[in-house]
């Protein structure tokens, strides 16, 4: 299968739960280093480009050999700003309009996920050409908690209920319909798709399920100390 795919990582300096994430140190290098090594390593990729409003990430962008060829404007990199239009905005800087793309594929490859495999990237990029009305791809991961067996809602005088109880008298867990936990390993799209609708289920989305030892989502410090060491773990360096 030949794909020329496009990847991009979004990474804005303003992030909250964990502050400088992106440039935040992680098995040896910044996390935002492992999006980049692992993009570039994904055999329809040529070249990774960077969109980001903080000097700072763009110069450890381009020192760890991707590319930043625009900068972020500040209202798409506020906490209220959704990825989708920053998604928009950095396909129209790359020359995309809804009837043409220099490119077959966009593929995001987040910071946060960065357990991930470019063989993961691969599946993804040939998973949305596999069937011709795919219009894009996310990674998902099986759910560990299902609300209808391991999830509660509380009222106000402190009673508890399922969730979502099932109907039919569904009593095991093993019966019940499977459920997966949307993870960030990555996210692939046709570009026209991105310029023509408002958000990922907009069209026809199908999920690439992930192993649970590549898909941590980086979200807190601790997250963050996890990642570190399975990282070092996985280069032979745990303890050094």
């Amino acid at each position: 299968m030949n794909i020329r795919a496009q990847a991009y990582i979004f990474a804005r300096g303003g992030s909250k739960g964990v502050p400088r994430k992106n440039i935040r140190p992680v098995a040896g290098k910044p996390l935002l280093a492992h999006a980049i090594d692992c993009a570039l390593a994904c055999k329809f990729v040529a070249s990774v480009i960077v969109s980001t409003d903080d000097g700072e990430i763009a110069e450890t962008a381009l020192r760890h050999g991707a590319q930043v060829p625009f900068m972020r404007p500040a209202h798409l990199a506020d906490d209220a700003a959704p990825e989708w239009a920053a998604w928009r905005h950095a396909l129209e800087c790359s020359g995309c309009t809804p009837a043409h793309s220099p490119f077959d594929a966009f593929l995001s490859v987040p910071t946060v996920a960065p357990l991930r495999l470019p063989q993961d990237l691969d599946a993804c990029l040939e998973l949305l050409f596999k069937e011709a009305d795919t219009d894009m791809v996310i990674t998902v991961r099986p759910a560990e908690r299902h609300p209808s067996f391991n999830m509660v809602s509380m009222a106000q005088d402190g009673s508890v209920r399922l969730a979502m109880p099932l109907p039919g008298g569904i009593k095991r867990r093993q019966d019940a319909p499977a459920l997966y936990d949307v993870t960030p390993v990555a996210y692939a799209a046709k570009p026209s798709y991105i310029l023509r609708a408002n958000y990922l289920f907009e069209g026809k989305t199908r999920a690439l399920c992930v192993p649970q030892e590549r898909a941590l989502d980086i979200d807190s410090e601790y997250d963050l100390k996890i990642a570190d060491f399975l990282l070092r773990e996985r280069l032979g360096v745990c303890g050094r």
